[in-house]
C-alpha cells in the first residue's frame, strides 16, 4: 500500500492533500446525489450505467474535479471525509454511523492524549474517530471477540491513515477475559451484552473516568442501566438516543427532507466513582411498576446483578460491532 501520510507524521489525522494516488479511496457522485466508493487502482475502469470512467483520469490529478464517463455524465470526485469513509467502508459487522460517533466522542469527552479501551471494533468505523481524537499521544485499545473482523477493522483503520497508527492495539479476544490494563481515561463498549464488561471497566477506569455503551434495544438498555446501578460505584448513568433529519433548501421552499436518521441505537453514559464509593441513590421514586413482581433485572438494594430470570438477552445486533 502506498504512504498517503502527506501531512506530518505527528498529525496522523487521515487528511490528505495534493494530487489523487493510486491506493486510496475517492467518492463519486453523480448530479442526483448517487455516490460511489471507488478505490483508485492504475489500469482499472469504474463502470456506471453511463459509461466508465478510467482510475487513470484521475490518478495524479487534482482532488474535488469534475470527470465526465464515457457516456458524458459529469461526476464530482472528492476525496471521502471520515464520515463519508466510515458508511462505505468494507464492512465485516456493522458499523456505528456518524451521528452516534460525534455523540460518542464529544458525550464520552475522548480527548487528545485520552487513553480508550473499545471493546467490538467490527469493522473499525469507530475506532478511526476515536484515533483521530486521540492523537498519537493517546492510546486506543480495541477488543474484538471474532479474528475475521478484527481483520476487516484493521485493514479500514490502516486504509483510512494511509499506515499503521502508533497509537492503535487491536486485540482479539473477549475484554473481560483479557483487560489487564489500569488508569484507564474512557472505556466505549459497542456489544449485545455490554453489562458483561461493567467489572471489568470498573476495575480499569480510573476515578472520573467515563464508561459509555451503544446498545440497540430497549432490553439491551434497560439491563445495562440497572446493572451499572446495581453495581454502585458509578453516577446514574444517562441514556439517549439521536435523530437527525436534513432540510430542502431552495429559494421559498424551505422544509424538512423527506428522509430522516431515525433510531441507530441508544447511548449511555456513567462516571466511575473513586473505588470504594458509593454513588448517592437517585431520590426520584420511580415510575408504577417499574421494579415490580415482573421486573427480574439487576437491583442496588440486593446487590444482586445477575441471575437466571433476568431480562432474556437481546439478539438483535444490527446496530453491534462484535
Amino acid at each position: 500500500m502506498a504512504d498517503l501520510r502527506d501531512f506530518p507524521d505527528q498529525a496522523f489525522s487521515g487528511v490528505h492533500h495534493g494530487p489523487l494516488q493510486a491506493g486510496e479511496w475517492i467518492t463519486l457522485q453523480d448530479s442526483k446525489g448517487r455516490r460511489h466508493s471507488v478505490f483508485l487502482e492504475r489500469g482499472k475502469i469504474f463502470h456506471t450505467t453511463k459509461g466508465g470512467i478510467a482510475h487513470d483520469d484521475l490518478i495524479d490529478g487534482p482532488d474535488a474535479v469534475v470527470i465526465k464517463s464515457k457516456g458524458g455524465v459529469d461526476y464530482l470526485a472528492l476525496r471521502p471525509l471520515m464520515a463519508d469513509y466510515s458508511v462505505s467502508m468494507p464492512r465485516g459487522a456493522a458499523v456505528i454511523y456518524p451521528k452516534d460517533t460525534a455523540q460518542i466522542v464529544t458525550m464520552a469527552d475522548i480527548f487528545p492524549g485520552a487513553k480508550v479501551v473499545e471493546a467490538g471494533a467490527g469493522s473499525g468505523a469507530l475506532t478511526t474517530a476515536l484515533l483521530r481524537a486521540v492523537g498519537i499521544h493517546g492510546q486506543v485499545i480495541s477488543f474484538e471477540r471474532r479474528e475475521d473482523f478484527a481483520e476487516v477493522a484493521r485493514k479500514n483503520v490502516t486504509g483510512f491513515f494511509g499506515g499503521e497508527h502508533p497509537a492503535w492495539r487491536l486485540e482479539v479476544g473477549d475484554l473481560v477475559e483479557k483487560l489487564n490494563e489500569r488508569d484507564v481515561d474512557r472505556v466505549v463498549l459497542d456489544m449485545l451484552a455490554p453489562w458483561e464488561c461493567v467489572d471489568a471497566a470498573a476495575e480499569a477506569l480510573s476515578p472520573g473516568g467515563v464508561l459509555c455503551a451503544y446498545v440497540a434495544t430497549t432490553t439491551q438498555l434497560s439491563r445495562f442501566v440497572e446493572t451499572l446501578r446495581a453495581h454502585g460505584e458509578f453516577t446514574e448513568p444517562r441514556a439517549w438516543e439521536s435523530l437527525v433529519r436534513d432540510w430542502h433548501v431552495e429559494g421559498l421552499a424551505v422544509r424538512p427532507g423527506h428522509r430522516m436518521q431515525g433510531h441507530t441505537a441508544f447511548l449511555v453514559t456513567a462516571r466511575r466513582m473513586a473505588h470504594g464509593v458509593q454513588a448517592p441513590r437517585k431520590k426520584r421514586r420511580p415510575a408504577p411498576g417499574a421494579y415490580g413482581d415482573d421486573y427480574v433485572g439487576p437491583r442496588r438494594d440486593t446487590g444482586r446483578t445477575d441471575t437466571s430470570k433476568d431480562v432474556p438477552e437481546a439478539t438483535d445486533s444490527a446496530a453491534s460491532e462484535t
